[in-house]
């Protein structure tokens, strides 16, 4: 029966592994869809770049560092492809490739806010410098047994807050920390040409599909579905059993919860229900509702997901209109904003722990500075990046390869002829 267990939790952890790396072509196409045609392959080509990168350095190395030394100190020790100093019950590649496609998620959602204006060359070197250094060592912090969990012991949180930070998917620890550096990154980059007026208004760039920006949300809204339910890692016996059903109903509600809420402050404020925006606010729901999935009420993955949706809208406005902070895709807001936004709300939900069932403010305590830690983190090592890249060689095509499209002149060839 343990050996049945244990392929049961194989099976199930390989499975959502499978959904997580579905997610890749649905940001693709999210990506695209909201960009102009004449980057489409240069937006392709980075989605696959990502999983390309992430694949290989996250098993040379980012693995030991993420998981290595049972969480003890800044970083665990590279494992250079040799993955025997792992020793979970699950098989070990397995949870390699579960780990894997979540380290390239992280990557990918930088590309968002960096869109139709990047060199490639640049990109791949950040992406790579994303999976092998920056997510796995906050990664180490987290989901590899470090201090803001539970640690060799947990005892700088427990004497603390009296709480350890939880973050079930990763709210913080990948969506996040892929907005804070998508932020950033927009920052040293600087506005697309003709996106701000002279007198500093704000001009609307469409993308050019948003039907190929519609099958992307769909396809993340399934992916979600491994994404959070298989963070459980495992499906046999009643516990588990009962966790991951319980975690796809409350994924499921925030994400509609999150589209809903988008949709009618839109109506409310514009005079139409956006499509665009909704799409984004059901991202924004499923990215709030990942931190705490496995412990709020499925009323609480409603309230949060509503939230995260609403405030979605002005997050979007303010970095636009009011810091000129050119995010084509609304990364930085629906992936940073609500990623915080979620950790922080699930220190107020949880039904164990949450401040509003009356347990203190020990929990969301630990949560706040847990989430402080890791965009920290995120933010200091996305300005030394972005910041060298763009000083040594570099971060931005030319003028007229911007105007004409980056397809042809990055990449010689185009998706629409």
């Amino acid at each position: 029966m343990n050996d049945i267990s244990l392929s049961l939790d194989t099976v199930w952890m390989l499975l959502a592994a499978m959904l997580v790396f579905w997610m890749q072509p649905g940001f693709a196409l999210c990506e695209a869809g909201f960009t102009r045609s004449k980057n489409t392959a240069n937006i392709l080509f980075k989605n696959f770049v990502d999983f390309i990168l992430g694949s290989l350095l996250f098993w040379l190395a980012g693995f030991g560092i993420m998981h290595g030394s049972n969480g003890e100190g800044f970083m665990g020790m590279p494992n250079w492809g040799d993955l025997t100093f792992y020793s979970g019950d699950l098989p070990v590649e397995g949870f390699l490739m579960f780990h894997t496609v979540f380290c390239a998620t992280a990557a990918t959602i930088v590309s968002g806010a960096m869109a139709e204006r990047t060199k490639f060359s640049m990109y791949v070197i950040y992406s790579a410098i994303i999976s092998l250094f920056i997510y796995p060592i906050e990664g180490h912090w987290t989901w590899g047994g470090g201090w803001l969990c539970n640690g060799a012991d947990g005892s700088f949180m427990m004497e603390t807050f009296g709480a350890t930070f939880h973050d079930f998917a990763g709210s913080a620890i990948v969506h996040s920390v892929g907005g804070v550096l998508a932020l950033v990154g927009a920052i040293f980059l600087g506005a697309r040409r003709g996106k701000y007026a002279a007198d500093g208004s704000s001009r609307a760039i469409p993308g050019h599909s948003l039907t190929l920006a519609a099958l992307g949300v769909f396809i993340l809204w399934l992916g979600w579905f491994g994404f959070n339910p298989g963070s459980q890692l495992a499906a046999s016996g009643e516990v588990n059993r009962t966790a991951i059903s319980h975690v796809l109903l409350t994924t499921n509600l925030a994400a509609a919860a999150g589209g809903l809420g988008t949709m009618i402050v839109t109506w409310i404020k514009y005079r139409k229900p956006s499509l665009s925006l909704t799409l984004n606010g059901v991202l924004a729901g499923l990215v709030g509702i990942t931190a705490g999935c496995d412990l709020v009420s499925p009323v609480g993955a409603v309230i949060i997901g509503l939230v995260c949706g609403i405030v979605l809208v002005f997050s979007i406005e303010f970095i636009d209109h009011r810091l000129h902070i050119d995010d084509p895709v609304g990364a930085s807001s629906v992936h940073g904003v609500c990623g915080i936004l979620g950790t922080l709300m699930t220190g107020l939900l949880a039904v164990d722990g949450g401040l509003f069932y009356g347990d203190g403010w020990g929990f969301f305590g630990a949560q706040a500075f847990g989430v402080l830690i890791i965009d920290l983190w995120a933010a200091v090592c996305g300005v030394i990046l972005f910041g060298a890249i763009k000083k040594l060689h570099g971060l931005r095509v030319d003028s007229r390869i911007e105007e004409e499209g980056l397809d042809v002149y990055e990449h010689g060839e185009s998706c629409y002829n």
